[in-house]
Parts: C-alpha cells; sequence; structure tokens
C-alpha cells in the first residue's frame, strides 16, 4: 500500500487538479490511497467565514460567497454544468449552512472544527468525481469514520486503538481511496488535527496499514536547505533520516510536519517528498539510518515572533520557582515556545502568539516582574552550521539573541527594513 498526499497548492486550480490525475496515471492507481488537503488557501478563506459567523457578522456573507465562487469556478473548470457533482458540492454547502443555522455552542475551537473541515470534504468530492470522469476508478472516504480523536477541538489527540481498528477493517487496499487530511472523527462530531495537519494524516493511514511508503508531492523539488521565498540560492537535500527531519521540524521547517514522522519511524516507513511538477525526478527520501546528503547547512526561519525578556522586579536571581512561574503563563496563554534562554537575572523566551493572548500575557506577569518585548522579530536556526552560514545570518540585521550548540545555531535577528 502506498500513501501520497497532495496539499493545497496541487489542487489551487482546475489544471492543479487535472495534474493531479496525472501525477496519479503516471504513478500507477492500485494499492493506493490519496489525501488532499483543501484547495488552494480555502482553509484560510474558511477561517474567515468561521471569524464572520462568530465576530464579523457583516462580513459573513462575503466571505461566504468568496468560497462558494471558488468552488463553483473550479467545477466549471472541471466538469459540463449537468454533472451529478455540482449537487454533492451544494449538497455540502447547504450541510454548512444548516450548521451554522443550527448550532448553539460558544466555544469557537468546536465551531472551528466543524466549519473549516469542509474545506478537505469539498476538495475531496471534487477530485474524486474528476477522476472517475476520466476513468479512474476510485474510492471516496470520509477520513472521519476512520481517524478517531478525542475532543480536543483543533488541535485533536489520536485514539490509536480505534483507529487502527476502523482503516484495518474498512479500507480495501486494492483501489485508489480518495480522503481527506486534517479532519478526525469525535462520536459526530468533526475534529482537526492542527494546521498542516493533511501530512499527519498520511503518516496515520501509513502506520495502520504497514504502507510500503508515503510520498507528499509539494510545489517544490523535495526538501530543501532552505526556504525560496527567504533565500536567493538553495540546494535539494537528497536524503535525510527521521531523527534530522524530526529535528528540523521542531525548529520550524514548514515542508514536514512535527507530527508525521513518529509514526513513520515506528514502522520504518521511507517517507518521500517529490514535485507534482516534474514527476521524473525522485526529489527527497526520509529513512532510517540515513545521513543527511549533501552535508550542508540547512536554514529554518519563523517570522513574527515575539522576543521576551524576564527579570526579577528586586534584581534577585531567577530561579526554579520563577521560571516555573512563567512557563505556567506560557502554557495558561497558549503561547508556543521557540528558544529559551537564562541568565543569573534573566530568563528570555522567543515565542509565537497564534491566539493573540500576548498582550494578556503581558499584563498579567508584569506585575511581579521585570519584562521586556521585542515584537516582529525573526528566529533563524542553522542546521550543521558553519562561519559562512552564520555570516548570512548576521547580514539580516541586528541580532538581538545567539544561541550555539554542537549542531545548531539560533539567532532571533530584528531585520533591517528595506529600503
Amino acid at each position: 500500500m502506498r500513501i501520497f498526499k497532495f496539499g493545497g497548492a496541487s489542487v489551487k486550480d482546475a489544471n492543479g487538479v487535472k495534474n493531479l490525475a496525472k501525477v496519479l496515471q503516471y504513478e500507477g492507481t492500485e494499492n493506493t490511497l490519496v489525501v488532499i488537503s483543501a484547495m488552494g488557501k480555502m482553509t484560510n478563506a474558511f477561517e474567515r467565514v468561521v471569524d464572520g459567523y462568530f465576530y464579523k457578522k457583516e462580513e459573513l456573507k462575503e466571505a461566504l460567497n468568496y468560497v462558494e465562487t471558488f468552488h463553483q469556478n473550479m467545477l466549471d473548470g472541471l466538469f459540463s454544468s449537468n454533472h451529478e457533482v455540482y449537487n454533492k458540492v451544494n449538497f455540502l454547502f447547504g450541510e454548512l449552512s444548516g450548521f451554522m443555522i443550527q448550532n448553539t455552542s460558544k466555544d469557537y475551537n468546536y465551531v472551528y472544527d466543524q466549519m473549516v473541515g469542509f474545506g478537505e470534504l469539498l476538495s475531496t468530492t471534487i477530485v474524486s468525481a474528476y477522476l472517475s470522469d476520466i476513468g479512474v476508478s476510485n474510492q471516496w472516504l470520509d477520513v472521519r469514520e476512520y481517524i478517531k480523536t478525542d475532543g480536543s477541538y483543533r488541535d485533536a489527540k489520536i485514539d490509536w486503538k480505534q483507529t487502527q481498528q476502523q482503516i484495518s477493517e474498512k479500507v480495501d487496499e486494492s483501489k485508489l481511496n480518495i480522503t481527506q487530511g486534517f479532519l478526525g472523527g469525535f462520536g459526530v462530531e468533526t475534529t482537526t488535527l492542527g494546521r498542516e495537519g493533511s501530512d499527519y494524516t498520511a503518516g496515520i493511514f501509513a502506520y495502520c496499514l504497514d504502507a510500503e511508503s508515503v510520498t507528499i508531492w509539494k510545489d517544490v523539488e523535495g526538501v530543501l536547505n532552505a526556504d525560496p521565498r527567504v533565500f536567493s540560492e538553495t540546494t535539494l537535500l537528497e536524503e535525510i533520516s527521521y531523527t534530522e527531519a524530526i529535528e528540523m521540524a521542531f525548529y520550524g521547517a514548514s515542508v514536514i510536519h512535527p507530527k508525521t514522522i513518529q509514526p513513520l519511524e515506528q514502522k520504518k516507513i521511507p517517507l518521500y517528498v517529490r514535485s507534482f511538477e516534474d514527476v521524473t525526478k525522485s526529489g527527497t527520501c526520509v529513512g532510517r539510518g540515513k545521513k543527511i546528503t549533501p552535508e550542508i547547512p540547512c536554514f529554518i526561519v519563523k517570522k513574527n515572533q515575539i522576543l521576551v525578556a524576564i527579570s526579577a522586579k528586586d534584581f534577585s536571581f531567577m530561579v526554579e520557582d520563577n521560571i516555573s512561574d512563567v512557563f505556567k503563563k506560557l502554557h495558561e496563554y497558549k503561547l508556543k515556545v521557540n528558544l529559551i534562554q537564562n541568565s543569573a537575572i534573566s530568563f528570555s523566551v522567543c515565542v509565537e502568539d497564534k491566539y493573540h493572548n500576548f498582550e494578556n500575557f503581558y499584563n498579567d506577569l508584569k506585575a511581579a516582574y521585570k519584562i521586556k518585548a521585542y515584537e516582529n522579530t525573526t528566529l533563524y536556526t542553522i542546521r550543521h552550521f558553519n562561519d559562512d552560514a552564520i555570516e548570512v545570518i548576521k547580514k539580516r540585521g541586528k541580532s538581538i539573541i545567539r544561541q550555539i550548540n554542537t549542531e545548531t545555531a539560533q539567532f532571533v535577528i530584528q531585520e533591517k527594513l528595506e529600503s
């Protein structure tokens, strides 16, 4: 069994869907399960729908019209006007409207999962119908019936026993299966696995099906040593180990989702990252015992960080009790910590404010501590650094904090403004 994952960029328009079909025809379609994300930037678009529903009623109609028009245009680019898929898509939008009318929950995270998940349901419905239309037989699966989770909405944890049972018993491994990434099921409710969770979905199916491989199809040649949107020169990494991939994901590399590697490593399932734009290229292989090839510095960039320096008001040491108190607050306000550095009298953390709670965190701590914040900073991490790589980062702006160990160098930078 092979697991393929296609992200939003691969199905951002009608030509993308047609190209996905060509990739499957080139690779073969038997014994294959395909995980597909929402189309293009539709997850962002559905998030605007949720925000409109909760906070900006005057913007809700426009946000809904945008996602409906997008999918209507997608259908028009792929099918004749009387195709049955139009009814299926209209039915899904009817379900969404029904939920918004009938819902009484004030829990944003719950409502988010019930609404945003329609992006994946729509994309897979359209792709499955197009494949059938061109003679590629396939079976559409509702992933919520297979991947079972707890009720931690927006960051659901996998119920591995239930999930293993459902996948083992229900997936017909002889067919081409089309299913959704990102989503899970908790009873009759929809859950999500966290942003970019479709990679993790592929890893879960691979683990439960003892798959021979997972392939993530992207708009880049494979895993690069740097983000081409940030660095003008990049190099393809032909091979990396599971351990290296986990390290890179931990530091924020966006090519592979942090949770994806663990289930694959447990069963020694290789992961390939390949280009859907050129299927003749072999891309990157992630596997056990593989060295990083070629051995060069790898740059990981996390923008929009906040560096916080915290010290005691009486100039006393920052000891375990203080640091424990700070971490409790970081957890309480859901601030993700990406770098820690402490001295005798100061404790510094580089955080990202995903849930817009930093102001409350700051106000809570300032009563007991001296606290200084540097907003809109960038965290650069260099794996396998050398002197030249460090100089590249130093030229990007003022270094507020630097931290170097045997394999990894990190810099929090206030970047130079473009003239």
